[in-house]
């Protein structure tokens, strides 16, 4: 079985749909369709159920998928540490970040990156589950919320931070230093939807204290979020220096004194990962600026 086999059967299945996966791989569907047969032929089994026009993975299917990610990933791996005998003077780096992050405080550094490694071709993935994408190697590098452990992770710790209740000038509590957590439910928010980490991490640390809170608004952009704040259509729940870096005068940012919210964002890597200079000094700029 070639190494080529191996990207043909991958992009199958990621798309689950040859014509799809023929046109990313530049290749024609019948040409693609004859190598997945011939690869089923070498492996005495189907490896894809045909439903019509619907393909889905076998149960082989799903063996060889995890070996085959993990062949093109070492093969990958070892491209990299040869390129890195020599100066890194090119290559790729993915790296998957939490969005709002992305808008309000990654940018920056990485356009700092950029300037130092002009030919790294640089990839910004913004996404929910970014430690998933580490683990299942869509992205090299993450940074996000720090909520569990896994042994195929290693993870830095970059910072804690407290949520705070953010309102616009015209804000009735606009002119209050903090607020009790117990008076969050009295208060019209605007929050992401659920499924966002945030959401889930603020309400459940409510309700971890028998508050229900009262979300008139849910949006999925930070940017969108903050509009509707300093319309005084609502109020948000947000982390403190994120809030902060935004350096809005019509903003109020009022501390919850009371048990308040924190988070713990951590930049992490697969341990079986290997990190060129470009990747190590990209971690090393992200801790330099935001670690705590």
């Amino acid at each position: 079985m070639e190494i080529r086999q191996l990207e043909y059967f991958v992009a199958v299945c990621e798309e689950l749909h040859f014509t799809k996966a023929a046109e990313r791989l530049g290749i024609t569907q019948p040409t693609l369709s004859i190598q997945i047969r011939t690869m089923e032929e070498e492996v005495g089994t189907l490896l894809f159920d045909r439903i019509g026009k619907k393909i889905t993975l076998t149960e082989a299917g799903f063996i060889l998928l995890r070996q085959a990610r993990s062949i093109l990933l070492k093969l990958q791996d070892a491209f990299d540490e040869i390129n890195g005998l020599r100066e890194y003077t090119g290559g790729n780096l993915v790296v998957g970040v939490m969005a709002a992050e992305l808008d309000y405080r990654i940018t920056p550094i990485l356009i700092d990156f950029h300037h130092q490694f002009p030919n790294i071709h640089l990839k910004i993935s913004s996404a929910i589950e970014v430690a998933e994408m580490v683990i299942n190697n869509v992205v090299d590098i993450g940074i996000t919320l720090i909520e569990f452990t896994d042994p195929r992770l290693v993870t830095t710790p970059l910072y804690t931070e407290e949520f705070v209740l953010v309102v616009s000038e015209n804000h009735e509590l606009a002119d209050q230093q903090s607020i009790s957590l117990e008076a969050l439910p009295s208060i019209p928010l605007v929050l992401y939807p659920k499924g966002f980490k945030g959401r889930e991490l603020i309400e459940r640390h409510c309700k971890e204290h028998g508050l229900n809170l009262n979300i008139i608004i849910e949006t999925s952009t930070a940017s969108s979020l903050y509009g509707f704040v300093k319309s005084n259509v609502a109020a948000c729940i947000q982390p403190y220096s994120l809030s902060a870096s935004l350096n809005d005068p019509t903003l109020r940012l009022i501390k919850i004194a009371d048990f308040p919210p924190t988070r713990q964002i951590g930049i992490m890597h697969r341990t079986d990962k290997y990190l060129g200079v470009a990747a190590l000094e990209f971690m090393r700029m992200i801790e330099k600026h935001l670690k705590m």
